[in-house]
């Protein structure tokens, strides 16, 4: 058996120090998925190396995405790529007829 060495596996959990993840706030053994229940409110959990600690409370599945993933509502800076026309030939997944 290959065991991982300390230093690589306290590297590896300290890489992960800091992430969110949102938890739904449903009673009993109710759905638990979050497109089940997008207007439920979530708890927000920070993990600090040994435990996943209470961070802070989402209102629906819009506020919690904007939380646990606040780089997707910058606008991108890259320009869009734009349209090019089709040159002329027969396309590469053509192959020429052998009497050709």
């Amino acid at each position: 058996m290959d065991d991982e060495s300390l230093s690589d596996w306290a590297e590896r959990r300290d890489a992960k120090i800091g992430r969110l993840r949102a938890v739904p706030l449903v009673s009993g053994d109710g759905l638990k998925g979050s497109h089940l229940n997008p207007d439920a409110p979530r708890a927000i959990q920070r993990w600090n190396g040994y435990a996943w600690e209470p961070y802070g409370f989402a209102a629906n599945l819009a506020e919690t995405r904007r939380i646990l993933h606040p780089s997707a509502k910058e606008p991108p800076t890259a320009s869009a790529p734009q349209p090019q026309p089709l040159k002329a030939g027969r396309g590469r997944h053509r192959k020429p007829r052998p009497h050709e």
